[in-house]
């Protein structure tokens, strides 16, 4: 089972993160630091949102279309060759209005916090991230045969680290670890690798890019 950090630390990763920094024009060290933040936690809260049989259901159904099969990863070049295209930044901001929701300001705040970059680009590379993660989803989602919420939810725990329970918990309390209905600190927390997610995909994130 190919994880994120597989996906980021490969040949294909790379280019990803010297497309994204080249459409951002922002350095690719910073851009790598971002990616390897936003990526796990897009898929954390695609995790969280499978939780409901409902959230499952739509996230396969959006899984099942030709967008997010995969094909995105075999034509990278392509994708920035000449510039994103719009269609694929509109796929993007739709993908994360759906996890995210109204803490999508938030979650580019901090990771703009953690980056040093600012907030207008971090959403530029958010958007860009988020349909990729999905082609990524889409393509592992048809090679293991995923057609069921629990099958959904082991997969997406296995590319978060293959610890699933500790995952879960981790991306519940990274949304609103405290209740008070803010991710700011929570999101800090995982992105710094604090105890609470040590193991985690704090130590993903830790893997990533040597940081």
């Amino acid at each position: 089972m190919a994880g994120l950090l597989d996906l980021l630390n490969s040949p294909m990763g790379q280019q990803l993160i010297s497309g994204v920094a080249g459409q951002t024009n922002q350095p690719e060290d910073k851009t790598a630091n971002v990616l390897s933040m936003a990526m796990p936690l897009i898929l954390g809260a695609m995790k969280k949102n499978v939780s409901t049989p409902e959230g499952a259901q739509g996230l396969m159904s959006a899984l099942s279309s030709n967008n997010h099969d995969g094909g995105i990863l075999d034509n990278l070049s392509g994708l920035f060759g000449g510039g994103v295209d719009d269609s694929v930044m509109a796929d993007g901001a739709g993908i994360l209005g759906h996890v995210f929701g109204n803490k999508q300001p938030q979650v580019e705040n901090a990771l703009s916090q953690k980056s040093g970059l600012d907030a207008g680009s971090v959403a530029q590379i958010l958007k860009i991230a988020a349909p990729i993660v999905m082609g990524f989803l889409g393509k592992q989602t048809a090679q293991s045969n995923v057609n069921d919420s629990s099958g959904m939810n082991a997969l997406l725990g296995s590319m978060l680290g293959g610890q699933p329970q500790e995952n879960q918990s981790l991306i519940t309390s990274l949304l609103d670890a405290d209740g008070d209905g803010s991710i700011l600190d929570d999101v800090a927390g995982m992105v710094m690798g604090s105890n609470k997610t040590k193991g985690g995909i704090g130590g993903l994130l830790g893997g990533l890019f040597g940081k």
